[in-house]
Formats: C-alpha cells, structure tokens, sequence
C-alpha cells in the first residue's frame, strides 16, 4: 500500500476522513514504478529445499519452507526465492536413504530447470557437515549449493536464522559462486563442505576449517571469495547415486588409551564392509585394537586410518615389498598384499567424511588402489 493510501486508511479508521475523501486519496496515490515489476523479474531464481534443523524448530511446532522464505528480510532485493519441503526433523534423524533421495532431488533440480541459479539446503547443524561433504561428492553440477542452518532456533533471543538463510540465497545466487562445490554458510562466512567442521557445541562461530580458513565473507555489499578448492567435487565426481538403493555400512571406532580390538571385531561380524579408524595422532593405535584392525582386514573389510586429532595428513603407505615388510623375493606377488590393499590412509580428512567417501568408495570398486586414489583426490 502507497504511502498516502495508508495515511488516508488510518484517519478514516480514526473517523477523521469522510470515505469518499479516503477513495479519492487511494485513487490518486502514485502507480507503482513500472520498472520494479521488470526488474524483479530479472533476478536469479534460488529455491529452498529445507529439511529441518535448529533453524526452522520453533516452540509448539516447526517452521515451514515457506515460513523460512518468508522471514527473510529484504530477499527481494536479491533473489526470486522458491520453496519446497523435503523434510522437518533434526539432523542426526536424517537417514542414509534419505540422503540419497535428497541428492537425487537436488540433482533433478538443476539438470531440467535451467534457469535456476542454485539451491539452498537447511540442516540441522549437529551433522550439517555430513550431510554438505554428502552433496559435495553425489550432486553433480557447477550450480551453486548452499548449506545454511542456525545455532539457536526461531523462539530465541538472537535467532540468526533469518539472516543465515539470507545469506546463503545470496551466496547460491552468485555467479562466483559456481563450479567451488557444495558451500556452508553461517555467521557471514562461507566455508568448503569438505574442509568445515563444527567445533564448539553452542557459539555462533562454530564452523571453522581449520586450517585452511574460509572460502569467503558475505558483507552487506557483495559476497566476497578469497580462494578455490583443488580436490575433486560435484561436477567432476565419478559418484552416482541415481542408482544406489543402499550404501554399505561403515562404522567409525575411536582411539583411547587402553581400548579394546573386541569392539571392531563385533562391528566386522555385524556386517560392516569398512571401518574408519579415528588414530591417536598421526595413526597410533592402543590396547588389543591391532588385534581387531587385523580381524577386519583378515575379514575383507576396508579400515580406513584417520586422525582424532581434528587437523594433520596421514599419510598413504607405499605399496610394495618395502611398505609390507616382505622379503624382496615374495615383492606385490605375496599372500599379504591383498589385506594390505585393504589398509587405507584417510589423507587429511576427518574421520566422519572419511567414512562418507568410504561408503561412496565401495560402491564402485573393491579395490585399495583405487579406493586410496579416490582418498588422493578427493
């Protein structure tokens, strides 16, 4: 309504203008810009393709996809936004099916909507990690994906959510935005899914990539990027989910002082065909979990070495006579080089990613050379 109309409305409610003078007021109030109806119509298109989280948990009921688009102020300026509802629920709900479905959806999206300049994806952020390194390997396209969630929920004093979703439809809408991966954004930052990670349970600041830093900052005049990713991601993934019904178990066993190898031996006769080991360091090991980390290789499973240390490379080991200890005449042709292709080194990533891209691993070979290629590159 035009400035004069609702001056007009409120004296007329007041009883202080007649309503022929308050219809004359309404008649007379100046058109709309015939440009503004042009000029929305000329801005990227985002959709929302929200599945719950913090941000939409609001007391007595959550936020819909259309209730989060419609809380954000001022998207106009930016985006013609879109919604739809994939899920409601809390992060650590989400299912392993339900991430393969909701790869394939975005997937649809951005294959037969040309015009669609990128997707925005609410999560919850307890696992929002998971779920954007998930993406960043399945979803195969240069348009921009962008996961958002919030720290505290929409009944709170000092909701961030409106203005972290804001940001992210920015982000998703932004040429520079494209062909860099799956993105998180949160607290005016932009960070690559494969390097974040949540490191505080409650702060604002908690998505950190250590040690590499941020992509970029949202600002309040542009969004900035200050650098690129080199590994492998979305458009250039060799992994497809169109027709993947389930994706084996792989399980993650923590390295502490005194632990027992009893407990990855359950895991291996539970079925599991990998296992990620969270090291003491650099891959040290402790208790009898050498005796289970054999088990499981003795047993055809793929154990994956990862750090616990939150940062640090492991380093793959050479394959051959000298990396397996064998005397130079038994060299690659020996009994144990097949339980040593099962040996994997995890590279920088941290143990719940490791697990992700071993899962998508064993969908496509059983083979350690490559599966620790694909650990290389990605």
């Amino acid at each position: 309504m035009r400035p004069t109309s609702l001056v007009s409305l409120v004296l007329l409610t007041l009883g202080l203008l007649p309503q022929a003078a308050h219809a004359q007021a309404v008649a007379t109030a100046p058109p709309r810009p015939a440009g503004a109806a042009a000029a929305t119509a000329t801005l990227p298109r985002v959709r929302l393709v929200a599945t719950g989280g913090t941000i939409s948990n609001r007391n007595g009921g959550r936020l819909s996809a259309e209730e989060l688009v419609t809380a954000m102020p001022g998207v106009d300026r930016y985006v013609r936004p879109e919604a739809e509802q994939f899920a409601n629920t809390a992060s650590s709900e989400l299912t392993l099916k339900q991430w393969l479905d909701l790869a394939r959806r975005i997937n649809t999206l951005v294959t037969e909507d040309a015009d669609l300049a990128g997707i925005v994806v609410t999560s919850g952020t307890d696992t929002l990690e998971e779920t954007a390194y998930f993406l960043n390997l399945t979803v195969r396209s240069a348009k921009p994906v962008v996961v958002v969630g919030s720290m505290r929920n929409p009944s709170t004093l000092g909701y961030e959510g409106a203005a972290n979703l804001l940001e992210a439809f920015r982000v998703a809408a932004t040429p520079e935005a494209r062909g860099k991966g799956v993105l998180v954004v949160l607290n005016d930052e932009i960070n690559a899914a494969r390097d974040v990670t949540k490191t505080d349970a409650l702060r604002l600041n908690t998505f950190q990539s250590r040690p590499y830093g941020v992509l970029g900052v949202v600002d309040s005049d542009r969004v900035v990027f200050y650098r690129d990713l080199v590994k492998r991601h979305t458009e250039r993934s060799e992994f497809d989910v169109a027709r993947i019904d389930e994706l084996p178990r792989v399980d993650i066993v923590m390295v502490y002082q005194g632990a027992s190898g009893d407990i990855i031996k359950a895991i291996v006769d539970q079925g599991a065909k990998g296992i990620v080991i969270a090291s003491a360091g650099a891959g040290a090991t402790s208790g009898t979990q050498a005796e289970g980390i054999q088990y499981a290789i003795d047993k055809g499973v793929f154990v994956v070495t990862s750090t616990r240390t939150g940062s640090g490379r492991i380093a793959a080991r050479r394959r051959g006579t000298a990396a397996l200890g064998l005397p130079s005449n038994e060299g690659d042709q020996g009994a144990a080089r097949p339980a040593a292709d099962r040996r994997i080194a995890a590279e920088d990533l941290a143990p719940v990613k490791a697990r992700i891209l071993l899962m998508l691993a064993l969908t496509r070979t059983t083979s350690g050379a490559e599966i620790q290629r694909m650990f290389t590159e990605y």
